[in-house]
């Protein structure tokens, strides 16, 4: 996992991966970074997480799978974090590690999770992904993506 590196993976090296959260008026700005796009996508899970809940020490209490279909890298990235935001809602989980793997241009997902109960809320929980400004692809480095996230 590669956290916040606090230069906004503006120093980074190729290969490398993290994640931050930036000032956005009302809403949750993401960033993210890794050396491909499977990497980069669980790294923008972490970065929303980690804008409203203090996952650190938790240990997870369940596994679960997600596949997405394939689909535009665009979508993946909404998708995952409708998803993400989805579980919130309807079952109180929250992820405290992501592992994502390709699958026929579509997304294997793997979330080890706990109950929103176990975790200290430090922001306002993530309700929506806004399309405005969302994207996801490659650079210099490997892979990197931006998504504002409504709280």
């Amino acid at each position: 996992m590669g956290g916040d590196t606090g230069d906004g993976g503006q120093g980074r090296q190729p290969g490398e991966c993290g994640h931050r959260a930036v000032p956005h008026p009302g809403d949750i700005r993401i960033e993210a970074w890794a050396a491909c796009r499977e990497h980069c996508l669980a790294e923008a899970v972490l970065a929303m997480v980690e804008s409203f809940a203090d996952v650190s020490g938790v240990r997870p209490t369940a596994v679960d799978r997600v596949r997405l279909s394939e689909a535009s890298d665009d979508d993946l990235l909404a998708s995952l974090l409708d998803e993400i935001i989805f579980r919130l809602e309807a079952y109180g989980q929250v992820p405290v590690d992501v592992e994502a793997d390709e699958a026929d241009g579509g997304l294997d997902v793997r979330l080890a999770v706990t109950g929103i109960a176990d975790v200290e809320i430090t922001g306002a929980v993530p309700t929506a992904v806004a399309w405005n400004r969302l994207r996801i692809g490659p650079d210099p480095y490997g892979w990197s993506c931006a998504v504002t996230v409504d709280a």
